[in-house]
């Protein structure tokens, strides 16, 4: 397979060995890498250095949005998110929780803590468990979440590298730490996709399935689906999610650099479409 076809290469069998000429060649192609630990979790990320020619000036305009800017374009990402989540629960079970009633009340800056409000909401009823809470450590459904979102990262990162950003820069997270801020915010409206497949997963397997190759062909083909976009004209498309995440970082370029006003957001979907 050329290395031009490769979006995201994730290695988890510790025997694999790769050379420098694929490392580097899968950069210079645009590609993604992902090692995986001893746990076959997501550990570490290869993206390239210099994946627009525009790079430079780009960082430049990344640094100099105003505040108030980063707060609507937050507030945007948050609607998109709470809406996704309320859709996941209606194709679910037929109802959203009012998710999309709060979805609509987002302030700029999300300073009512919308985000926060919906996650209370969504979580028990994601998982039909007044108990349940997204916790990173916890050895149950959690872990299948965390693995489908360390791929997701992946993608969206590569989507901002390509874009010319600085991943690291972010609308809202700002951890001094993680060198992918702006992945993270932006990758928000996606997480809904591996919710679906994680919920799907446990329906069909149990309620804590195992981390096996079923259940990652399952949430990486999730991610490999098609979604609805808004396209050229206001028509709504179905693309790739690559496709998505480099036209949501391409439309955060744009901007940035004063030529549009809105972001390329995922339209409200229930699940891939064939």
């Amino acid at each position: 397979m050329p290395l031009s076809e490769v979006a995201v290469l994730l290695i988890s069998n510790p025997v694999v060995t790769l050379t420098q000429a694929v490392l580097a060649g899968l950069a210079d192609a645009g590609g993604v890498l992902v090692a995986c630990d001893r746990r076959h979790m997501p550990a570490a990320m290869l993206l390239p250095l210099q994946a627009n020619f525009a790079q430079a000036e780009r960082f430049v305009q990344q640094t100099r949005v105003s505040l108030p800017r980063r707060k609507r374009l937050w507030q945007a990402v948050v609607k998109s998110k709470i809406s996704a989540q309320g859709a996941v629960l209606r194709a679910l079970y037929g109802d959203d929780a009012g998710l999309s009633r709060l979805a609509a009340a987002v302030r700029s800056g999300d300073t009512g803590n919308a985000e926060s409000e919906a996650a209370r909401r969504y979580w028990p009823r994601l998982f039909a468990d007044p108990a349940f809470h997204r916790d990173r450590e916890a050895d149950d459904e959690n872990r299948l979440l965390n693995y489908g979102y360390a791929v997701l990262r992946a993608i969206v990162a590569r989507a901002v590298c390509a874009a010319g950003l600085h991943p690291s820069l972010g609308l809202h997270h700002h951890n001094r730490y993680n060198a992918f801020c702006l992945a993270d915010d932006l990758m928000e409206p996606f997480r809904p996709i591996v919710d679906r497949a994680v919920v799907q997963l446990c329906h069909a397997r149990g309620r804590t399935p195992p981390l096996d190759k079923e259940a990652k062909a399952t949430l990486l083909g999730a991610l490999l689906g098609r979604f609805p976009v808004a396209g050229a004209g206001h028509r709504t498309e179905l693309r790739s999610l690559f496709d998505i995440a480099s036209m949501l970082a391409a439309s955060l370029v744009g901007i940035f650099a004063g030529e549009r006003k809105a972001l390329i957001l995922p339209q409200w979907w229930a699940g891939p479409h064939p």
